[in-house]
């Protein structure tokens, strides 16, 4: 998920850089500290915007640079369970693909993709269903659902899984035949119930009694 968030920091400002523009120094500063960097909080950070400097800065003593306060916007992007993204494959391996999402890439594992035997072609960046023909390649554009998220902490790698086995997910592709199939599949049903019909106009209504006399 794809969220704003409003954070504040201070921030030293070197003598060497006095001359600069305190917004132009503030931004490279918050820059090198907080964009592409993964807070656990708020996830991947991936932008610094809507930067507020206070002119007015503080002194420490031994120190000659002068310290201000700040506000800023980050735009970040936290992964959750169950969430539905979209993303591209970047690499097909022997064992599934990854997909990008976002900042990051996402496992999309071999028996997350289709109940359909499925043959990894790395060399061609393909994978291939055996019945269906259906295929994934790198470059095919994917709807997935989060089933797993362990983000980076310290020198331990963090591990996003997605899965497409569930309906109308999967290729872009593969979604429009589904959809196709199940309007195709609606149209059938309401056709194959005809209404029933009073084959003789003039005979008997429905809920009356037709009287007869003898001759």
């Amino acid at each position: 998920m794809f969220q704003i968030s409003e954070l504040e920091d201070v921030i030293r400002v070197p003598p060497a850089r006095f001359g600069s523009k305190l917004d132009e120094v503030a931004r490279e500063i918050l820059k090198s500290k907080y964009e592409s960097t993964i807070n656990p909080d708020l996830g991947y950070i991936i932008l610094i915007t809507n930067i507020v400097v206070d002119p007015t800065g503080k002194i420490i003593p031994g120190d000659g640079a002068t310290f201000h306060k700040v506000d800023f916007d980050v735009m970040t992007f936290f992964p959750r369970v169950q969430e539905i993204v979209e993303g591209e494959i970047v690499e097909i391996t022997d064992f599934g693909a990854f997909v990008r999402i976002g900042p990051t890439d996402a496992l999309l594992h071999l028996s997350q993709i289709t109940d359909d035997y499925l043959t990894s072609d790395v060399k061609q960046g393909v994978i291939l269903a055996s019945q269906s023909k259906r295929t994934l390649k790198v470059g095919s554009k994917v709807r997935v659902r989060i089933t797993a998220v362990s983000l980076p902490r310290g020198a331990a790698l963090g591990k996003i899984g997605v899965t497409c086995r569930q309906p109308f997910l999967g290729a872009f592709e593969w979604i429009e035949e589904d959809i196709e199939k199940s309007r195709k599949g609606q149209l059938g049903r309401k056709g194959s119930a005809p209404q029933d019909k009073i084959s003789d106009e003039k005979g008997p209504k429905p809920g009356k009694t037709e009287k007869r006399g003898r001759k």
